[in-house]
């Protein structure tokens, strides 16, 4: 077995710095994700985000949804803790309803973190995670290797080597948040 691992575990730490850089304010972040019954992968995630999260001072609001009709429940909950900004886990129930979470974000004032650049641009705050069109082309070089004959099982898993940081100064305007110009200046792409 080989393949490429997208599980970035160590990435929380600098994903909750990067987004208390963007929210100063921050004290209070809600954290998205599945039930373990659907991702159980996700106990490593959730330990290295309370993990990052105490380091920094935060309180956590660990919220697990595993439909859409879940959403509305867990951003009123959102809303009664108060939180300052929210983290999302990538899943598929993320997947599948992106859009809803990106709009109960934007009608809570929540600014919001994601792992991957294409929720940046469908409107969340911020993303920071694993380049995937990086992650595609080393898969492809992957099955080039296995076809001209190398055996999977001697092929070792890769963790992603190239990560990006990709801002919504937009949504950011919208939220009344000025962003630090050392935080734009390090993003790989701010979109305005």
């Amino acid at each position: 077995m080989t393949g490429l691992s997208l599980i970035s575990t160590e990435l929380m730490g600098k994903r909750l710095e990067l987004l208390r850089q963007a929210v100063p304010r921050l004290t209070r972040l809600a954290f998205l994700t599945v039930p373990l019954d659907i991702g159980p992968g996700t106990v490593h995630l959730v330990r290295a985000t309370e993990a990052a999260a105490k380091s920094l001072g935060l309180r956590l609001q660990i919220l697990r949804v595993r439909q859409s009709a879940e959403l509305d429940a867990a951003f009123a909950a959102m809303a009664r803790e108060r939180a300052d900004a929210l983290y999302v886990v990538e899943s598929p129930v993320v997947t599948i309803h992106a859009v809803r979470i990106l709009e109960l974000a934007s009608r809570h004032r929540l600014p919001a973190m994601f792992a991957h650049r294409q929720h940046a641009e469908a409107g969340a705050l911020m993303a920071y995670g694993p380049n995937l069109g990086e992650m595609n082309r080393r898969a492809a070089r992957y099955v080039d290797r296995i076809l001209k004959g190398a055996k999977p099982a001697e092929l070792p898993v890769e963790q992603p080597a190239k990560f990006e940081l990709v801002i919504n100064l937009r949504t950011a305007e919208v939220l009344g948040l000025t962003l630090p110009q050392s935080l734009l200046l390090s993003a790989d792409e701010v979109i305005e």
